[in-house]
């Protein structure tokens, strides 16, 4: 079951949220740099992490399963959230570019699907990263917060499961070492730098960057007989040349050199 919408928003609007948030966004925008002209999808509740990407992308559509519930996204602007089937989007064939999984696989009735249509709709050249709970961090069972819901992952389980949905890992990092309290927050970021230093395996998400595999398909040629035209060989004849023969029922043309005169 997943954790409603209006407790994932109360969550970010606290201060353990927004420290989560922080240190999600960095990372995400790290790999993917600048998105100005390309489209982008949120899946799950991504809203929180796609703010600099509305900048300069091209089109950004906020995907929220109907389990989960949807908000208005963003607030004062225009919609660009809707309510989804998670395993049947209602979007065209390899249109985003870049796609984010935030709370998306560790609820998810079928993950595999699930990936499987995040590599639909991703164009041929598109990214994808995908943040879940790590199983080794403490954030894994803390109730009080969205990663503490759901199965948490291993950074092999995470690879197994892109890889079973036809997607190629192509990069991981992990983020948020601040212990899941909200005491803890104002130091978040001293966590962050010191932890990926001392125990950078009891990080509390695992972000891993997939692509959309793409092989080139050969031609497999095939055995034809081919019909090969070899004219014989003309030789003159040794008698001169054939006598012209008449036609029954009509004369051939008699031809008379020219002379001085006529007779």
């Amino acid at each position: 079951m997943r954790r409603d919408v209006l407790d994932l928003r109360a969550f970010y609007a606290a201060p353990l949220g927004r420290a989560a948030r922080t240190m999600l966004t960095r990372k995400v925008e790290e790999a993917w740099g600048d998105t100005r002209g390309l489209d982008v999808l949120g899946l799950g509740y991504a809203t929180p992490f796609l703010d600099a990407a509305r900048v300069g992308a091209r089109r950004v559509v906020a995907a929220m399963p109907a389990q989960q519930g949807v908000e208005v996204w963003p607030h004062g602007g225009r919609n660009e959230a809707c309510l989804v089937e998670e395993t049947a989007l209602p979007l065209p064939n390899a249109l985003f570019d870049r796609v984010l999984a935030v709370h998306a696989l560790e609820e998810a009735d079928d993950p595999a699907a699930l990936l499987a249509e995040i590599g639909r709709v991703m164009a041929p050249t598109g990214r994808l990263i995908v943040a879940v709970s790590s199983r080794d961090g403490a954030w894994a069972g803390a109730e009080g917060t969205p990663f503490g819901h759901g199965r948490p992952y291993s950074r092999s389980q995470l690879e197994s499961l892109i890889r079973e949905a036809g997607l190629e890992p192509a990069g991981w990092t992990r983020a948020l070492y601040v212990p899941p309290f909200a005491a803890m927050s104002s130091w978040a970021e001293g966590f962050e730098q010191v932890g990926a230093r001392l125990w950078p395996r009891f990080a509390g998400v695992i972000l891993m960057e997939a692509i959309k595999q793409t092989f080139a398909v050969k031609p497999q040629g095939r055995r034809a007989r081919a019909r090969v035209f070899a004219p014989g060989v003309l030789l003159p004849s040794p008698a001169g040349p054939t006598p012209a023969r008449h036609t029954k029922g009509r004369s051939a043309p008699v031809h008379q050199a020219p002379s001085g005169r006529q007779a």
